[in-house]
């Protein structure tokens, strides 16, 4: 049975309703600014695993990359943040303080990440100076993104594109061939598995599609024509291959380094990747032999193949338009948090009750870690509320979810968009976990597990109706 929703909306209007002669005639104004927000303190945890995995050292420089679109009516900030998932906390604070020191209403602005795996936590446990010391450093930056590139304001020209590149996307759920399936940590055998392994002997065929495209949205100086930004969007993971204690942007930062050289860009130039809809989407050639790689190297390849679709894309586009519009709007949606049964919670503590070595010779793997999250969800509240934002730059939309969204999402958020070219970043305001879509939830696997998986099975088909609803009203704004 289907749970209440309940629906608290917020909207930009300055980006919807009528514009001012004063607007129409100030034309679209843009600037960029990347802040770096690499740690000095160590070691600490960089979250993404079930263990710890203390850094200790960096190899690349982890940054804020913030974007400032301005048409004279509404003004608007975009800040790409490498980071696994920063907490809605930590975002709300700089969000605050960027807003306070530009203007920029926060309603007005998205923050999403890239979801690194080897960067450091947004949030602070008792004790953990370094965690304290970093959380600092976040917010600063992330609002010294948009207070920077606001202040680089200058006229500006838009386009937007996509061009594809499947060979690195690959869908990592996948049905298995008859008695391989082993049982999930709660002891019962899922339809799907994530990430099974990559031989023939164990595989069947995947459980769902991938999605193709990087999508850009180019900005360029109006007068000179010189590249001034780039959003990238593309449904992939990261790529890892990061030793162990070792900070890095992934591939979303070496994509940064090279798009530069990639459109001729002088050093006020700035790219970012966003995450887009990659929940069920990884870099792993499931029935290929890949052969060895070296550290950083397949993050290398995939950053270089990424750049080069975007510099397609960027020059597919037709003429960048200094007459674009703007538009956002923001929704606060309230889902039912899913609850473990009296059964589930019986089933949960009986598994914390065994000991450790017991666990180990006749438990599945992760049972300890999923009876302790199941245990936290009987504790928590029974509803979320989750930040839902649209945006609308000439005619690219972005849909930014604060979720691991799978790809079946943003591909329908996509075909039935009504705005030309379309965006869907994951893990933006926020971060809540995994959200699949009902039919992926039937077949289970880990992005549907209890623990893994927070809202109602149903999330998916409300959020994607309420995206839909906003994209139509920045389509019909004009």
């Amino acid at each position: 049975m289907k749970r209440a929703v309940f629906l608290l909306v917020s909207v930009s209007l300055l980006g919807v309703a009528g514009r001012t002669a004063a607007g129409d005639s100030r034309g679209l104004r843009a600037g960029a600014a990347a802040v770096d927000i690499t740690p000095t303190m160590f070691p600490f945890n960089m979250p993404g695993g079930f263990a710890a995995n203390m850094a200790e050292r960096v190899h690349d420089a982890l940054f804020a990359r913030g974007l400032v679109l301005d048409d004279g009516a509404t003004s608007l900030a975009i800040v790409v943040v490498d980071n696994l998932g920063v907490a809605e906390e930590t975002l709300n604070e700089a969000k605050a303080l960027a807003s306070r020191r530009c203007g920029i209403p926060v309603e007005r602005i998205l923050v999403a990440s890239t979801h690194t795996h080897s960067a450091p936590p947004s949030n602070v446990h008792d004790g953990d100076e370094p965690a304290a010391a970093y959380r600092k450093v976040l917010v600063a930056g992330i609002a010294d993104a948009i207070v920077l590139a606001q202040a680089a304001l200058r006229p500006a020209a838009v386009g937007a594109a996509a061009h594809p590149l499947p060979d690195e996307v690959f869908n990592r759920r996948w049905y298995l061939k008859p008695g391989k399936m082993t049982p999930n940590p709660f002891g019962r055998m899922d339809q799907v598995k994530m990430n099974p392994g990559t031989t023939a002997d164990i595989l069947d065929r995947p459980a769902g599609p991938t999605d193709p495209d990087v999508t850009v949205l180019s900005v360029q100086d109006a007068q000179s024509l010189q590249p001034l930004a780039l959003v990238a969007n593309y449904s992939l993971h990261y790529v890892g291959g990061v030793p162990p204690t070792v900070v890095s942007a992934d591939y979303f930062g070496e994509f940064a380094r090279l798009m530069r050289s990639r459109v001729g860009g002088d050093e006020r130039f700035v790219a970012m990747m966003s995450n887009g809809a990659s929940g069920d989407i990884n870099n792993i050639p499931f029935l290929v032999n890949r052969p060895p790689r070296e550290p950083f190297e397949q993050i290398r390849i995939v950053a270089q193949k990424a750049a080069d679709a975007a510099w397609q894309a960027r020059d597919s586009i037709a003429s960048h338009r200094a007459d674009a519009r703007l538009g956002m709007l923001e929704r606060h949606v309230t889902l039912q948090v899913r609850r473990p049964s009296a059964e589930q919670l019986a089933e949960a503590q009986a598994v914390l009750d065994t000991t450790e070595q017991a666990a180990q010779d006749k438990l599945p793997p992760l049972a300890r870690h999923y009876a302790r999250r199941v245990m936290a969800l009987a504790d928590g509240a029974d509803t979320l509320t989750v930040t839902l934002q649209a945006i609308r730059i000439g005619d690219l939309a972005m849909c930014a979810l604060p979720f691991e969204t799978l790809v079946e999402i943003g591909l329908e958020l996509k075909s039935r968009s009504p705005i030309a070219h379309t965006m869907v970043i994951g893990i933006a305001n926020g971060y809540h976990g995994y959200l699949p879509t009902p039919e992926q939830h039937k077949l289970g696997g880990y992005e549907t597990w209890l623990g893994t998986n927070r809202v109602q099975e149903d999330a998916s088909v409300i959020l994607t109706d309420n995206l839909l609803e906003m994209l139509t009203a920045l389509h019909t704004s004009e």
